[in-house]
């Protein structure tokens, strides 16, 4: 039996709404709906897999995501070990990560049981929290993981060094080490460039660096980033996708290279980025002067 992990935003009833209708239109084409102890009573499930999260993406076809991209970084949660692609349907706000709209579910739900969509990987980010020569900690984001500071009274001091060569060392709020994929988020608002998904890389961006460099990188996907707590420094804080956080103490080095295990994500059209780009963030397609030029019948007259 083919089967679907059904992740939800369920605490708002509109979404609940739709994932009541889309685990029923799913159960009728012959799948098995898988959800989460927490979320399958708002839809009423009876009729659908009740599943532990350690268990629940594996052996599914896909998960499918009802909600923003918060619900999706979520849900890659589930996904990301099982190697299980993963399909959203933005029911947030910028939805970014979504590949299908809510007007569109139904059509979403024939390509699934069509088999009418494609899979791409996603650059990933690995992260190292080491200190006295020891891995403490392992971490992983989709999006970017983020050395932060935990004082707002003090800025945190940091040595950035690429491939074993130091580059860079300077006081700052904190430091990104996003992926494409992340580009359009946390690391967008620290002033970092857009990257298209499908470039294999990573991007360093510092978060409000007091230094007279402080531009963002873009690394090989082969090297190896990392980022330094002096041990007369501050502690600092690693966050992965806004979700995950582990503590970083003074004189500890976090490592970040790419992903051992990318992220599976559906696609199901030809729609590009740069429309993506230019559907989400509204994006001027027309100069102000296009905009302003009068008709051409007048410019005749």
């Amino acid at each position: 039996m083919r089967s679907v992990l059904l992740v939800a935003h369920t605490s708002r009833h509109q979404i609940a709404a739709l994932a009541t209708r889309t685990a029923a239109d799913l159960r009728s084409a012959g799948f098995e709906v898988r959800m989460l102890s927490d979320e399958a009573p708002a839809i009423g499930g009876d009729d659908v897999t009740v599943l532990p999260p350690e268990t629940a993406a594996e052996g599914a076809e896909l998960v499918l995501v009802l909600g923003g991209d918060g619900t999706f970084l979520r849900a890659s949660e589930l996904a990301h070990p099982a190697g299980v692609p993963m399909l959203g349907v933005n029911l947030g706000h910028v939805g970014f990560l979504a590949e299908a709209e809510p007007h569109a579910l139904s059509d979403t739900v024939d390509a699934i049981v069509q088999r009418a969509y494609d899979v791409e990987e996603r650059v990933t980010v690995d992260a190292e929290v080491c200190f006295d020569g020891e891995t403490r900690h392992t971490a992983w984001a989709l999006n970017e993981a983020s050395l932060e500071r935990t004082n707002r009274e003090r800025m945190l001091e940091v040595g950035v060094a690429v491939d074993g060569r130091p580059l860079l060392r300077f006081g700052c709020d904190g430091v990104l080490c996003s992926t494409p994929t992340g580009s359009t988020a946390y690391a967008f608002s620290a002033g970092g460039p857009i990257i298209w998904p499908n470039v294999d890389a990573l991007l360093v961006v510092p978060n409000a660096a007091h230094a007279l460099f402080s531009r963002p990188i873009v690394v090989a996907p082969a090297s190896t980033v990392e980022i330094t707590l002096p041990a007369d420094g501050h502690d600092g804080v690693l966050s992965c996708d806004g979700r995950r956080s582990v503590a970083v103490p003074a004189g500890a080095t976090v490592r970040l290279r790419r992903g051992a295990r990318p992220v599976r994500i559906v696609r199901l059209g030809d729609w590009s980025f740069a429309d993506r780009l230019v559907t989400k963030f509204q994006l001027p397609v027309r100069s102000f002067r296009d905009a302003a030029a009068p008709p051409d019948d007048l410019v005749a007259e």
